[in-house]
């Protein structure tokens, strides 16, 4: 109970989105009701061999599964949406609110995944006010993102307004013309705020974010001066970029190309929903455009990122079957690498440029702004929402701290904020903040087949793999415990000056000399008279002392594969004394 005892404290628990760019994912709970807000995911780091997609670790919620009322979505990301019919498929939600655009876009992953009876979606417009469960009371409040139909959400809770921006930035002049609701803030403000949770991402850079608007001019002039084929690249999901691309191609009479799943699927929702509008004449498949002059094309294709799987990025490798750089195309990238991301992006403009490409990148470009807000923008909404405690979330460390710090110069004292992990259970109540707790907050993997968790063990395995390459050894051996073939050898991917002669000498070297100290250990005579032998813990070791020994001339730990040939039928020791303790017989297999 809070101090005046009027009830207890709300549980802020973050999931994914702290010390991370990626997987936002916050629980809020109280009177034994759960509300979700997002669900997320992040992609992998290079060491992530396989892994296509990584997800909070969700332990807690699928411990306290009953306690789901539902979930509130900010907006259409990835990082806000793309981890919930995985999520789905562990769980109930019993009900999801959002934007029409994110529900569009939710709507067709969870049908694609089959989960789509797991939940009830529910689109919702500004102003409007929902309840989730006894104890949350949730109002939509129109902001301004890199997205359109993007929501700030003020929760009422039985310990007072919680506000919450999701990812936001203040643009005055909109591309679609819905401006921030700053006055509904203020009337928070005005009426009293208890905490607010901030978006941190920008919180490291001085004054205002551009408006989307503000790359129109420089677009155009790249329009006007592209000799040949435009192609363009930009987020999927940035509809109000798209809208300026669609826009100019009319202008400038170029025909439209739509290359890339997701931005197909980005397009046509947004057509449905009247957030992009355009006459259908405007686009033609790739066949058709071929019969255009190069000055009136344009392709808008999916790749900004350098993910290796995405359109531009075949493109760049000569591996797409419908397109082909050639002399006299320009390629534009209206977007910045995100963390992690800047490699890949780099590699894809230097194979597209020694394909002739003309290739416009870059910051000092003026082609894209962010979709987040920097500290002029994080003051204004400080200002406007006069909270009592703070909470800076979405970002890596140091932009945590550096958003505390800009909100102790508004006036917040430090003592009324926390900056917290991923895992922390925060506990807010009518007069304290802090950190009381913490629940699982690991990763999980998930791989190209998109069904199964990367464990691990297996993770592990992939970057031995990749690293110091794989041994594979062969052998069989007989009752006696000796062994009834010359060892096999093979490596793949290790990198050895020792001759493979020599090393398939050390190899059964070992295994004849561990037999010999060590066959007694596993080979016990039973009461009828047969040699009973634990294989598998046989196999266990001697598999110990070729890994030992490989490290030791090697130098390097590949991965070993040992596959073990053992005998069909036990023989039959007639007279023989009983000893050791007795075992299961054994038949004939390979273990491996």
């Amino acid at each position: 109970m809070s101090k005046n005892g009027s009830s207890p404290a709300l549980k802020i628990i973050p999931l994914g989105g702290l010390h991370e760019i990626g997987k936002n994912t916050c629980v809020f709970e109280i009177n034994d009701e759960i509300l979700l807000l997002d669900a997320g995911l992040a992609f992998p780091t290079d060491e992530m061999h396989g892994v296509n997609i990584v997800l909070p670790d969700m332990t807690y919620l699928r411990e306290n599964r009953h306690k789901i009322k539902g979930m509130i979505v900010t907006h259409g990301h990835e990082d806000h949406i793309g981890g919930i019919p995985f999520h789905l498929k562990q769980f109930d939600i019993p009900v999801i609110y959002g934007p029409r655009f994110a529900m569009s876009l939710l709507q067709g992953k969870l049908e694609e995944a089959g989960v789509s009876d797991r939940t009830e979606l529910r689109s919702v417009l500004p102003r409007e006010i929902v309840r989730v469960g006894k104890s949350f009371l949730i109002e939509f409040i129109r902001n301004t993102h890199s997205i359109v139909d993007s929501f700030t959400v003020a929760l009422h809770t039985p310990v007072g307004v919680v506000i919450h921006t999701g990812d936001f930035k203040i643009d005055h002049t909109p591309v679609d013309g819905e401006t921030y609701d700053l006055q509904k803030l203020a009337e928070h403000g005005e009426k009293g705020v208890l905490c607010l949770i901030a978006d941190s991402t920008n919180s490291e850079v001085p004054g205002f974010t551009p408006s989307e608007r503000s790359v129109y001019p420089n677009l155009d002039r790249i329009f006007s001066e592209a000799p040949g084929r435009l192609l363009v690249t930009t987020f999927a999901s940035s509809v109000h970029r798209l809208n300026i691309l669609l826009q100019l191609a009319k202008k400038h009479d170029r025909t439209v190309s739509v290359v890339g799943r997701s931005m197909l699927n980005a397009i046509a929702h947004a057509r449905n929903l009247g957030y992009i509008q355009c006459e259908d004449n405007l686009f033609q498949p790739l066949h058709a455009i071929r019969q255009l002059p190069d000055e009136k094309v344009l392709i808008l294709t999916t790749g900004s990122q350098g993910e290796p799987m995405a359109a531009l990025s075949r493109i760049a490798n000569g591996e797409h079957r419908k397109i082909k750089i050639r002399s006299g195309d320009t390629v534009v990238f209206s977007a910045n690498p995100i963390p992690g991301n800047t490699i890949a992006v780099v590699n894809t403009i230097d194979k597209l440029m020694k394909q002739g490409a003309n290739v416009i990148y870059g910051r000092h470009q003026g082609i894209h702004v962010s979709g987040h807000g920097c500290q002029e923008d994080q003051k204004l909404m400080i200002a406007l929402t006069r909270p009592k405690f703070f909470l800076p979330v979405h970002g890596e460390h140091r932009m945590l701290v550096k958003h505390s710090q800009t909100a102790q110069s508004m006036g917040i004292p430090a003592e009324n904020m926390v900056i917290i992990d991923n895992g922390d259970v925060v506990s807010l109540s009518q007069d304290s903040i802090g950190v009381v707790d913490r629940v699982p907050s690991g990763i999980e993997l998930v791989d190209s087949s998109r069904t199964g968790v990367v464990k691990d063990d297996v993770l592990k395995e992939r970057q031995r793999l990749a690293e110091d390459g794989v041994v594979t050894i062969a052998t069989a051996i007989g009752w006696n415990g000796k062994l009834e073939m010359e060892p096999s050898l093979h490596l793949r991917g290790v990198v050895s000056t020792i001759e493979p002669n020599l090393l398939q000498k050390w190899v059964a070297e070992t295994l004849e000399d561990t037999l010999s100290d060590r066959w007694s250990n596993f080979a016990q005579t039973n009461d009828d008279g047969q040699v009973d032998v634990d294989w598998s813990g046989l196999k266990n070791h001697l598999e110990r002392e070729l890994q030992r020994m490989l490290r030791r001339e090697l130098r390097q730990q590949p991965l070993l594969v040992f596959l073990m040939q053992t005998p069909k039928q036990p023989p039959v020791k007639s007279n023989s004394p009983k000893t050791g303790r007795r075992r299961t017989r054994s038949t004939a297999k390979v273990a491996s």
